[in-house]
């Protein structure tokens, strides 16, 4: 019976074996399409300048030769080192798979593998991590390679994408860029150099690993006297031959953060999505950026001399970007001090990446409560110690860059200017976790994606994560008071591939453009070329779930000057910090936690300039804040930019008023008022500010102060100079009888430091200078008093026994009310 299956057995297995040898004969991978788009992209800055030249921004994006154009030497030598039999077998090599099997039986372990370069072709065409599934998926690759192409066609897709280390792939972008010359013109020593980086292009780098690299050159030089190609006196002549390699920067002059980046972010077909923006010849595509190439190399200089001055403070980071107010252009983008230092991270991008931007959002929480009128110019604000309940979460008590100092009631204008962080938690809670965040995202902030919840009224302090391109888009948007335009980094060509000659020159008072905001966006859509992130960016404020940003000119230029007051924020800053400019500027800094990020932000009426300063790793900084890291180096450039012609002064706010106010109760200055500013009023406002002011005193604090004035050795702000802040008037006490001795501690504001009285139901207690007195709690209805000469302050508390404490899991300690 068995005998009478097999020759059906042996047909159907036949048939299976003829079945899959011929299956990928109808669906072959031909030449043409996996075509590469030959794209070497040149830049210019504004005026023409070369900025340098991108080979290659991907694997299907480099710099593609023929065959025929590449050194015999390094085919001969890749061949020998990847697939010594590649002209010999088909899409795998079943010599090399019996042998590879064969030592992993013996070894217990893979001891050499068995990929073809075919397969090799097949894993760049479609990389995937390498699983038993994947392997037989890239098998089947390899043969719809091998039914669509012949040798040559394979060796030369292959050759054009090897990896060549960081981002340069195949082996014309790599001759180029590490020895400068072409790859039909690398001689042996070379081509065997660059046969040997594909094997590990990173541990393999020319520039990082030489020594390592010329080990793997030696074994491309064994392999190629083993198949004859040279002979081993040749190999140990090549092997000894120095080699002399290109200066790192890869042929690039300028700007390689911002060229590498807008090279990632080009659309697909070029001409017609630049228009006249760009011309391309034979060989390569060239685009003219908006950078200005001396600017550029001046502020990248500055990153360098700024880090290496704060290197002392573990500072090895730092990034900035210009842009033109009135054109919205990127004037100078400097990602780190040296992208080509990869072992120092210099490759990172600090414009692009998120990092916390610590107290620079805060701005656009003032502007956006100023908007919505939860607070006036004129609202005095506490900054006191401050707790926020949070379920499932310990108790949320923020506090200032400063943590000891707090400063009592301020007026908005100096909560923003010193950068208080208590008062802006308390202008949060009343806007809405959910509505600033909103209104983040109109500003084109979109990397904060996630919940209102996760973010919570950390979200003032910079408890999201944005990039440093975000923050400067936000200011340019302040700058402009309110008005949202593109950034724009490539400028218009004339038609028929011309270059459009316009000299760059600063302005001084070019008036921004009247346009209305419909026209402006037609007529910049039509000019300027965004990279697909950034028209992305742009188009946001039209999507239905985000709205245009409402107009509201006089809160944004309300923040501006506030953002300029030197005076203002002398208190935090002083009067000769890096922030103060000889010319009105507005500057907002920041400081994430753990001094991990310093920032500065600010602008003029021609520029915006954003500066990011600490470590990519992440690591903590030496006690370096905004004002000390990053204002350095915005205050560098701001003055270059302006060192030809001073800027105008920012406009005022419109439609408002001045008035003055005391800074404490933010209402008319009486004789008791310890200090005086002017402020902008509504119009409709000032009939308010004139009734409050008749009946305010400024030592009747409400009670939330009571905590900070205990800690005040002395304060003005005590009615009478002399106060008790606890307890209050008819506060009861409950005292377990089985807890043991419980104290009450009794808390005064004694604004003259005078030997104080205690007087407790008409029985004298002590007599000290303190500001405190401990007292054994005892049931009863209490009448306290203090006494200073002929000034006085009493009230009445009382105390009740239980057996069982009413508080549950609460009791009186010698600090007060505690959680057990």
């Amino acid at each position: 019976m068995a005998a009478k299956h097999t020759p059906k057995f042996i047909l159907g297995f036949a048939l299976l074996c003829l079945t899959g040898r011929s299956l990928p004969y109808f669906f072959p991978i031909r030449s043409q399409d996996i075509t590469q788009h030959q794209q070497t992209f040149k830049f210019t800055d504004r005026n023409a300048l070369a900025l340098g030249t991108i080979l290659t921004r991907d694997q299907e994006n480099t710099v593609v030769v023929p065959l025929d154009k590449i050194s015999p030497l390094f085919i001969n030598a890749i061949i020998a080192a990847e697939d010594k039999r590649y002209y010999q077998h088909g899409a795998l090599d079943m010599r090399a798979v019996g042998r590879s099997i064969l030592e992993a039986i013996q070894a217990k372990q893979i001891v050499s593998g068995a990929s073809t370069i075919t397969m090799q072709l097949a894993r760049m065409l479609e990389p995937t991590p390498r699983t038993f599934g994947n392997k037989i998926r890239e098998i089947w690759l390899s043969r719809r390679l091998t039914a669509g192409m012949n040798k040559n066609q394979i060796l030369e897709a292959y050759i054009n994408r090897l990896p060549m280390g960081g981002n340069i792939y195949g082996v014309e972008a790599a001759s180029r860029t590490y020895f400068g010359i072409s790859a039909t013109d690398l001689n042996l020593a070379q081509a065997t150099i660059l046969a040997a980086l594909p094997n590990d292009p990173t541990d393999l780098h020319p520039y990082y690993h030489w020594n390592i690299l010329k080990k793997r050159q030696k074994y491309v030089l064994k392999r190629m006297v083993e198949d004859n190609y040279i002979t081993q006196t040749q190999a140990e002549k090549t092997f000894a031959e120095e080699i002399t390699l290109q200066p790192e920067n890869q042929g690039i002059i300028a700007a390689p953060h911002f060229l590498f980046w807008l090279s990632e972010n080009l659309p697909t077909n070029l001409n017609s999505s630049l228009k006249g923006e760009v011309f391309t010849t034979a060989t390569s595509t060239v685009i003219r950026t908006t950078i200005d190439r001396p600017l550029q190399q001046f502020v990248t200089a500055q990153v360098r001399q700024i880090i290496q001055s704060l290197q002392p403070y573990n500072v090895n980071h730092a990034a900035a970007i210009v842009i033109d107010n009135h054109t919205g252009e990127v004037l100078a983008y400097v990602g780190s001090p040296n992208y080509f230092d990869y072992q120092k991270m210099g490759s990172n991008d600090g414009v692009q990446a998120l990092r916390q931007p610590g107290s620079t959002l805060k701005p656009f929480l003032y502007q956006l409560a100023l908007e919505n009128r939860v607070i006036n110019p004129n609202t005095v604000l506490a900054d006191v110690p401050t707790y926020y309940a949070i379920p499932g979460a310990q108790l949320y008590s923020p506090t200032n860059y400063n943590k000891d100092k707090f400063l009592g009631p301020v007026i908005v204008r100096v909560a923003l200017a010193n950068s208080l962080n208590i008062p802006a938690v308390r202008v949060l809670e009343k806007v809405g976790v959910e509505n600033f965040l909103n209104r983040l995202h109109q500003l084109g902030f979109t990397h904060l994606k996630a919940s209102p919840e996760y973010y919570g009224l950390g979200l003032s302090l910079g408890s999201g994560e944005v990039s440093l391109w975000e923050l400067a888009k936000a200011y340019l948007i302040m700058a402009r008071q309110g008005e949202v335009i593109p950034i724009v980094t490539t400028k218009r060509q004339e038609a028929e591939g011309r270059r459009q000659e316009v000299p760059f020159q600063r302005q001084k008072e070019s008036p921004l453009p009247p346009f209305e905001r419909g026209e402006r966006e037609k007529d910049l859509e039509k000019v300027a070329f965004f990279p697909d992130r950034m028209r992305e960016d742009y188009s946001q404020t039209k999507n239905k779930n985000i709205p245009p940003l409402p107009k509201a000119k006089s809160e944004w230029m309300l923040i501006a000057d506030m953002l300029s007051d030197s005076h203002a924020r002398a208190t935090e800053f002083g009067v000769n910090s890096a922030l103060n400019l000889p010319f009105p500027t507005a500057v907002k800094t920041g400081t994430s936690s753990d001094f991990r990020d310093t920032l500065t932000v600010g602008f003029t009426k021609d520029y915006t300039v954003a500066v990011w300063v600490g470590n990519f790793s992440g690591k903590s900084m030496v006690q370096i804040s905004g004002v000390m890291g990053a204002a350095p180096l915005w205050n560098r450039i701001m003055l270059h930019l302006h060192e030809k012609s001073e800027p105008t002064v920012l406009p005022p706010p419109k439609n408002m008023v001045q008035r003055p106010v005391c800074t404490i109760s933010g209402l008319r200055p009486k004789s008791d008022c310890p200090s005086v500013m002017t402020e902008y009023f509504y119009p409709e406002q000032l009939a308010e500010y004139e009734h409050l002011s008749n009946n305010y005193r400024v030592g009747n604090l409400p009670t939330e102060y009571n905590e900070w004035l205990a800690r005040q050795n002395e304060s003005s702000l005590v009615d009478g100079g002399l106060k008790i802040l606890f307890p209050q008037e008819d506060d009861y006490f409950l005292i377990d009888s089985s807890a043991g001795e419980q104290k009450l501690e009794f808390k005064l504001a004694n604004s003259a430091k005078k030997s104080v009285e205690w007087w407790l139901n008409g029985e004298k207690l002590t007599v000290n200078s303190g500001n405190s007195f401990f007292w054994q709690l005892t049931p009863g209805n209490w009448h306290l008093e203090i006494r200073s000469g002929e000034i006085a302050d009493r009230v009445n508390f009382e105390v009740k026994l239980s057996n069982k404490s009413l508080y549950n899991g609460f009791s009186i300690v010698e600090e007060g009310i505690k959680n057990k």
